[in-house]
């Protein structure tokens, strides 16, 4: 059966993409940031603006914007660049990652919103301990003040979903957090709002 064509329009994306077999893909702390430093340099190559990320021992998330129709083929050069890193650096053959990379349009704030929470609480579901900004391979502790490692990390944009003023939308995102989270991320019912931006 043939597969059902992946939707790439331009829009907010939930990504998820995990190893081959549910193997690690990040062995150490080296691989993650090479990781986001692959992750930068393709976000600014496909006008990717990254709202929110988080990197598991076996998976990673991504919540980003796509501008143009370039969700593919950016996903395939930043698995691919990073399996043959990651495969050189520690001596592997074959595949690092399994099946293509899962992702799904969101299409309203609200959905957004959840998948941004679902991101970032990924490290408590899994059975971290701690607050959500003790997790350093998310975004949450870039997105509430405490630096980014992205230069296309969107944190202004995301903020503008909890508030106009970031003196309040921190706060109130770090509350949205806390909140137990959907098993995965639903559609709500308020459209996007409408935001002025380039699509070069």
């Amino acid at each position: 059966m043939a597969r059902k064509p992946r939707d790439q329009r331009p829009g907010y994306h939930h990504v998820v993409s995990r190893g081959n077999n549910k193997q690690r893909i990040f062995l150490t702390d080296v691989d993650r940031v090479s990781f986001l430093t692959l992750l930068d340099r393709v976000a600014e190559r496909y006008h990717w603006d990254i709202l929110t990320y988080c990197l598991m021992r076996n998976h990673y998330h991504l919540a980003l914007r796509v501008r143009t129709n370039g969700l593919g083929d950016g996903m395939r050069e930043l698995n691919g660049v990073y399996a043959l890193y990651f495969n050189t650096e520690h001596e592997r053959i074959n595949h690092l990652f399994g099946r293509r990379y899962w992702s799904e349009l969101t299409k309203t704030d609200e959905h957004l919103r959840n998948a941004v929470r679902y991101v970032v609480q990924n490290p408590r579901r899994a059975g971290a301990r701690g607050p959500l900004e003790a997790h350093p391979w998310t975004s949450y502790p870039a997105t509430i003040g405490h630096g980014s490692m992205l230069g296309r990390f969107a944190r202004d944009e995301l903020l503008e979903l909890f508030g106009r003023e970031p003196s309040s939308a921190v706060p109130a995102f770090m509350a949205f957090c806390e909140q137990p989270s959907p098993p995965r991320p639903t559609r709500g019912q308020a459209p996007l709002r409408k935001r002025r931006v380039a699509l070069t």
